[in-house]
């Protein structure tokens, strides 16, 4: 569990009931709070702050919650009846991710012993509606989770709730660092920054490669000999690069690596874009040094794509301590047999989080770029589902795609391919899920993650109030077009 975040927990009920009634909501409140912090379940503590029963104290509590840089988001529930006018102040002001979990402490009827006092203290069934209509009529972006607290399925949606808050938050505060420009006249790639950071919060900002170069320029053979060990340790190595010119141009690899670790350290970075446009002084692409960045958490985008560094980094936040990785990607080459698959790979950019087995070190000519050749880590892909993610500027506003895939085996070795791959196997089919995402304007890199679910995402796409296109096993060609105009309706073209 993250101990650095916590999700508030505020409980509505009156004065009406009287102190007794108000003591027992106290008290089984704080029980609640304690059952969910002790499956360990969800991915932050949940803390209690107390039933407010006026505006005042709603106001108060809503405040203390948007200044309190450790919560991330916050769950309301009406233990008793709440009158939701009280509530319309507060809910104004709120600017932390919403969850209103419609529950009540006990999970079955005692029906033997049930009287008006019971009915009385017991009156989430409608008092959670009524808290519903105001944040209806004041369209506020939430989460409504339904069903008794302690049931696994219940906590497992707040948990993915909990994981999408910690995304937003870190969205919030990341800063990507862009080496180089976008990759010469390519659209999908870039986009409006400003609007970016209006929607999203994350800043992206430039830095000469040159900077990097002087950094590389600094680095110490002691200090190479170290991480190269670490190398040793961590992966195979083949043996054109366990000696002669493949060992030099993998050691150039780790020098490059500790170069842009200071980098990225100097400038608080949490992701970065490379352009292999722009490599000047830079002996090879920082293949390598990408794949083992992620692995730790950075985000990454290739050949400028920050909107994807972004996203790599959302995604890594919120699969933390889930099995699973999550990687930059792209699509390389479809396979029209049976349902349909595609071979996903990069030039050299692949997370090892994702990797089936060991990954193995190998060094191999880059036919574009014009440098030398690059280190770079190869492996396949471990099978089972995982979610493919884009984010697309549409000028007027963004766009979240979601395709669902599985991961499959590749159904012969691949000897000659000398980067790391995924194999994976896209939700209908092939055929309708690339219509689905060229309608929608999807790119060609992905932010793909193995741990993560569809839900994961929905949840962030609504905390940040922006528009989501999912593509599944229900998917139709039909049915997606007439989502997306009705969705040209509703955000604005």
């Amino acid at each position: 569990m993250n101990t650095k975040y916590s999700l508030w927990f505020l409980v509505g009920s009156q004065t009406l009931y009287g102190e007794e009634t108000l003591r027992q909501v106290d008290a089984q409140s704080q029980g609640v709070v304690q059952g969910l912090n002790s499956t360990n379940a969800i991915a932050l503590p949940v803390e209690y702050k107390g039933t407010v029963k006026s505006t005042e104290e709603i106001e108060q509590k809503i405040r203390a919650a948007n200044n309190d840089p450790t919560c991330v988001g916050v769950i309301f529930w009406m233990h008793t009846f709440s009158p939701a006018k009280m509530w319309i102040r507060g809910l104004k002001l709120l600017q932390k991710p919403m969850l209103h979990l419609h529950t009540q402490f006990k999970p079955e009827i005692p029906w033997s012993e049930i009287d008006m006092d019971f009915m009385n203290l017991n009156q989430s069934a409608h008092g959670d509606r009524e808290f519903g209509h105001i944040t209806a009529k004041l369209g506020i972006p939430r989460k409504v989770v339904v069903g008794h607290w302690s049931d696994s399925d219940v906590q497992r949606k707040i948990d993915a709730w909990t994981r999408a808050c910690l995304a937003w938050n870190d969205l919030n505060h990341t800063r990507v660092v862009r080496f180089g420009d976008n990759m010469n006249r390519v659209a999908v790639t870039d986009g409006d920054k400003v609007s970016a950071e209006e929607t999203f919060g994350f800043r992206v900002e430039y830095c000469p490669v040159g900077e990097l170069a002087a950094e590389v320029a600094k680095v110490s053979e002691s200090q190479i000999d170290e991480l190269v060990k670490i190398y040793e340790s961590e992966y195979d190595f083949d043996e054109y690069c366990a000696s002669g010119s493949g060992r030099v141009q993998v050691r150039e690899a780790a020098r490059i690596e500790i170069a842009l670790r200071l980098i990225l350290e100097r400038w608080n970075a949490q992701a970065f874009t490379t352009n292999f446009d722009d490599l000047y002084g830079l002996n090879q692409l920082p293949g390598l040094a990408a794949q083992r960045l992620m692995k730790e958490g950075y985000g990454f985008g290739a050949e400028g794509d920050w909107k994807t560094a972004a996203m790599v980094r959302a995604m890594k936040t919120a699969a933390a301590g889930l099995p699973g990785g999550t990687s930059f990607l792209e699509d390389y080459v479809y396979h029209f047999k049976g349902q349909g698959a595609a071979l996903q790979a990069h030039m050299l950019e692949v997370c090892p989080s994702i990797a089936k087995a060991r990954p193995r070190m190998e060094v191999h000519p880059l036919g574009i770029g014009g440098k030398a050749d690059p280190a770079r880590l190869v492996f396949t892909g471990a099978e089972g589902p995982g979610v493919a993610v884009t984010i697309v500027d549409l000028g007027s506003r963004f766009r979240m795609i979601v395709n669902e895939v599985e991961c499959v085996e590749p159904e012969a070795d691949l000897p000659r391919l000398p980067v790391a791959r995924a194999f994976w196997a896209p939700k209908p089919d092939l055929k309708t899920s690339a219509a689905a995402w060229i309608l929608c304007g999807g790119t060609h890199h992905t932010s793909f993650s193995s741990a993560l679910t569809r839900e994961h995402l929905e949840d962030l796409a609504e905390i940040a109030q922006i528009e989501a296109i999912f593509i599944d096993s229900k998917t139709t060609i039909s049915d997606l077009k007439r989502e997306l105009r009705i969705n040209e309706v509703y955000y604005g073209r």
